[in-house]
């Protein structure tokens, strides 16, 4: 794999601007999981949600700890996402929303749209919703599979066309890919454009949860690299801002297939707090990154104190990565791929590119 020489200058450059946000590490993202509750029960959920599980968190302890943290924070760069489950599942979201907005804040939501009935939709933006991502995993025989319901597409694409033409919100759409919707990805782009979709986001599934033994989500190295060169050519078209995922360094398909080089960005610039009060960065992470709680630790301190981990990798030098020449731009990947217990990178990507011949 070779990087060429403007590549190896905007990963240095790159590199630069990564140290310069771990050494300030400005808050910009905060993370609710405001519930584990779901409405469907998805091939690859990483959480196991299911329809009542825990309790939600009462909205005013999230309220708390927003104030908490805003004489610290500016507002204009600054958004807190709800995520869960399914936030949808919340009779009290609008509520929640109105709470977000009168501090100040804009809010977005992660939704797999089930529940985005216009009704609905038009009382979250009166709200203050102004970010949402929609998410899409092929046409509907398999969007319906990979999701266990059989008007999860219908629904999704309802919702999409709606978020799709409206002004005032940042929007996306996200999809993961399997070894059924890979060959679908094309008809999936071109459904989207007419949809008037502008931001599509594509993933892999880290096997984990649900998907950790299901070998629909095994892709083979040479599938593994087909959804990149699907990107790449996607992105050539200029129709669509398509990316990839912020998962995984990409050696020489950074900055082809995504806007911006791979960075880890929990931790950084993003913390969360998830539905048990477990204080922690991207909600990817769960387990063992977990930093505080809500209940007994203030998060402002938190930020400013702790998450070493996530900011110092030194420790992530180990494994293949200890003699990888790719460890100045990567430095031992997102923090999700690694194992739990070794704490050595369990999905390399670069590993999985250049066994495809890259």
């Amino acid at each position: 794999m070779h990087l060429g020489i403007k590549k190896f200058l905007a990963l240095e450059a790159h590199r630069l601007y990564r140290h310069s946000q771990i050494k300030d590490h400005p808050l910009t993202y905060l993370f609710w999981e405001c519930t584990l509750r779901c409405n469907l029960h998805c091939l690859h959920c990483g959480s196991d949600c299911v329809a009542d599980a825990i309790p939600d968190m009462p909205r005013e302890d999230f309220m708390r700890v927003l104030d908490g943290v805003s004489p610290h924070v500016d507002p204009s760069n600054f958004i807190v996402v709800i995520t869960g489950g399914e936030p949808l599942m919340r009779a009290d979201l609008e509520e929640i929303g109105k709470d977000i907005k009168a501090r100040g804040y804009p809010w977005g939501m992660v939704t797999n749209g089930l529940a985005l009935n216009p009704e609905r939709y038009t009382k979250l933006m009166n709200a203050g919703l102004r970010a949402l991502t929609i998410s899409l995993d092929g046409l509907e025989e398999n969007h319906n599979h990979f999701r266990g319901n059989a008007h999860s597409f219908e629904r999704a694409v309802r919702a999409i066309n709606m978020a799709s033409h409206t002004d005032g919100i940042t929007f996306d759409v996200m999809t993961c890919v399997n070894r059924k919707n890979l060959k679908e990805l094309p008809k999936i782009y071109n459904l989207l454009l007419n949809l008037g979709v502008k931001r599509w986001r594509v993933s892999n599934v880290f096997a984990k949860g649900r998907a950790k033994d299901n070998p629909l989500f095994q892709l083979t190295n040479q599938e593994f690299r087909q959804v990149f060169e699907f990107i790449r050519e996607a992105k050539k078209q200029n129709l669509m801002n398509v990316n990839y995922d912020c998962e995984g360094f990409l050696g020489s398909y950074e900055k082809a297939v995504r806007d911006n080089p791979f960075f880890c960005w929990a931790g950084v610039n993003i913390a969360s707090v998830l539905c048990d009060g477990s204080i922690s960065a991207c909600p990817s992470l769960r387990g063992d990154y977990i930093q505080g709680n809500i209940y007994k630790d203030d998060l402002w301190d938190v930020w400013q104190n702790r998450y070493q981990v996530m900011r110092d990798r030194s420790w992530a030098k180990i494994g293949d990565c200890k003699t990888c020449k790719y460890w100045r731009y990567c430095e031992g990947s997102s923090l999700h791929l690694r194992d739990e217990r070794t704490k050595e990178l369990a999905y390399c990507h670069v590993k999985r590119l250049e066994a495809a011949g890259v």
